[in-house]
C-alpha cells in the first residue's frame, strides 16, 4: 500500500493516538528541542512507533512545506468506508467514549458533503464533524478536495479520527440512505424550513454544497427537506465549513436532550410521513 506524509504537530500526534492508520516512522526536527516536541515522542514510544530524528530542512523537503512544526509522519495510504459500512455501525454508538447521555437518543447523524474543493474547507468540516460527534462523513470521488496532509493540517489531526466513505456517485450513496430510513437534510439559502425549528431526533445525513455554487440540482432533489440559516446582514450566506458549524451544532445541543412534548412547533421529522424515503 502507498504511504503517504502527515505534517505538523496535532495531525501527527492525532495519527499516532487514533491507530486508525499504520504509522511506518514519525521524524521530528534536530532545532526543534521544546518540551511539546518531547511529549510527542514519548507518546510514540508509548505506542511502539519509530522515532528519528533529523535536520529541519530534510522534514521540510519530505513535508514540501516549511508548515511542518518540526514533525511529520510517514503513514500507510488511507483505505475509506462505503456507505455499507456507515449504516453497519451500531445504532447509537458512541462517536467518544462518554460523549452521549445514557437517556439521550440512538440516531445517528452523518455529513454528506457536496463537491467541497477547499482543502482548508474541508479540513474545517472534518474538524466540526469530530467535535459534534458525527458518525460518518460521505465524500464523492470526483470534484471534492482529497484527504491529503493539508486538510489533515487543517482539521488539527481531527481527519484521524473521523470514519469517511468515498463514493462514485452521491445520489446514489443519498437515496441508500433513504432506503435505511435516514432523512437527507440539504442546507440552502432558499430552503424552508430555518434550521432552528428542525427536529433533529431521528437519523440524519446533513449535506452541505460547493463553496459558492451550492448543491448540485440531482443532490437538491434528492433532499427530503431544504433547512436555511437565516441572515440578518447585507451578505446571502456563510462560508460552508461555518455554515455546517452551526447546523451541527444545533443538531448536537438539540440530540442530547430528550425529544420536546406534543406542543412542539419544529418540523418533527421523526413523525411526518417519509416523503420521498426509499424513492
Amino acid at each position: 500500500m502507498a504511504m503517504e506524509v502527515l505534517y505538523g504537530l496535532h495531525p501527527v500526534e492525532e495519527a499516532v493516538r487514533s491507530g486508525a492508520r499504520r504509522l511506518e516512522a514519525v521524524v521530528l526536527a534536530r532545532e526543534r528541542g521544546d518540551a511539546r516536541l518531547e511529549r510527542l515522542a514519548q507518546l510514540c514510544r508509548d505506542a511502539g512507533v519509530r522515532v528519528a530524528i533529523e535536520p529541519r530542512d530534510r522534514l521540510t523537503r519530505m513535508a514540501r512545506t516549511d508548515a511542518h512544526q518540526g514533525a511529520i509522519a510517514q503513514v500507510r495510504e488511507r483505505a475509506f468506508l462505503t456507505v455499507e459500512d456507515l449504516l453497519a455501525a451500531p445504532k447509537g454508538a458512541p462517536h467518544k467514549a462518554g460523549q452521549r447521555p445514557q437517556d439521550s437518543p440512538l440516531h445517528r447523524f452523518f455529513l454528506a458533503l457536496d463537491g467541497i474543493e477547499d482543502p482548508h474547507n474541508l479540513g474545517a468540516l472534518l474538524r466540526t464533524a469530530d467535535g459534534a460527534g458525527v458518525d460518518g462523513v460521505i465524500l464523492p470521488e470526483r470534484r471534492s478536495a482529497p484527504v491529503t496532509a493539508v486538510v489533515a493540517k487543517a482539521s488539527a489531526g481531527a481527519s484521524e479520527h473521523v470514519r469517511i466513505a468515498r463514493v462514485p456517485n452521491l445520489v446514489r450513496a443519498l437515496e441508500q440512505m433513504k432506503k435505511a430510513n435516514v432523512w437527507v437534510l440539504g442546507l440552502d439559502e432558499r430552503g424552508a424550513p430555518d434550521y432552528m425549528d428542525f427536529d433533529f431526533h431521528a437519523d440524519c445525513v446533513l449535506v452541505l454544497g460547493r463553496e459558492g455554487a451550492g448543491l448540485h440540482d440531482l443532490v437538491k432533489k434528492t433532499c427530503d427537506h431544504l433547512l436555511r440559516i437565516p441572515m440578518a446582514g447585507s451578505v446571502s450566506s456563510l462560508n460552508v465549513s461555518v455554515a455546517g458549524a452551526v447546523v451541527l451544532y444545533e443538531a448536537m445541543r438539540q440530540r442530547s436532550r430528550p425529544p420536546l412534548e406534543s406542543a412542539n412547533t419544529r418540523s418533527a421529522a421523526p413523525t411526518r410521513p417519509r416523503k420521498g424515503l426509499g424513492s
